[in-house]
């Protein structure tokens, strides 16, 4: 009430992914004793999202490419590891390999290896994709893999991103990174790339 005239609540903000198909997965619920909320069947849309926490769930019209050769969706978790504040390049990942029909989750910014870790065990991921500028890699991405084979998980893609010298890149491929991008790749070729080889299960 303003002057005697009634006056309506602002709309409600919008949320960070609009769509589908993407979770905003926060570090609080990163953590292992957390518990993910699945949207609903697949196939199904939501209005708007619901949200939990930190974290804003939607689901995707029904996929057509995103999917593993045994029906499966593809599942993809991306993450920012490190103290790296800037994650554009993280989102513009996130929304292209949502588009092509995977289901992505995102972890937001500033998480630990553990916590990483901890969310691709959570959230049953394909494929961990780790965007980095601040120069960590070589510390932080190898970590990232060491935790998750300590934790018997050998069945997960991990890609990294950035700016990543030639030589860093080949190290950490050596050291289990499936793949390094640098600035400037085609979003369809991530797509790709993860399409013809993730493991199916």
């Amino acid at each position: 009430m303003r002057n005697g005239v009634s006056v309506p609540p602002p709309p409600p903000s919008p949320p960070l992914f609009p769509g589908g198909g993407l979770r905003n997965v926060g570090a609080r619920d990163a953590s292992p004793g957390a518990t993910a909320e699945r949207g609903p069947p697949q196939g199904e849309s939501l209005k708007s999202p619901r949200r939990l926490g930190s974290r804003v769930t939607t689901r995707a019209k029904t996929p057509t490419e995103g999917t593993a050769s045994t029906g499966r969706r593809i599942r993809v978790l991306v993450a920012k590891p490190g103290l790296d504040g800037h994650d554009r390049g993280a989102k513009v990942i996130a929304r292209a390999l949502r588009d092509a029909g995977m289901e992505v989750i995102y972890t937001g910014l500033r998480q630990t290896p553990e916590q990483v870790k901890a969310a691709a065990v959570q959230e049953d991921a394909d494929v961990v994709a780790l965007s980095l500028l601040s120069g960590a890699h070589m510390t932080l991405v190898p970590k990232v893999v060491e935790l998750l084979h300590a934790d018997g998980v050998t069945d997960v893609m991990v890609l990294a991103g950035g700016i990543i010298p030639p030589d860093d890149a080949a190290d950490l491929k050596k050291r289990g990174v499936a793949e390094v991008y640098g600035p400037g790749t085609p979003t369809e070729t991530i797509v790709e790339f993860i399409r013809k080889n993730v493991r199916t299960r």
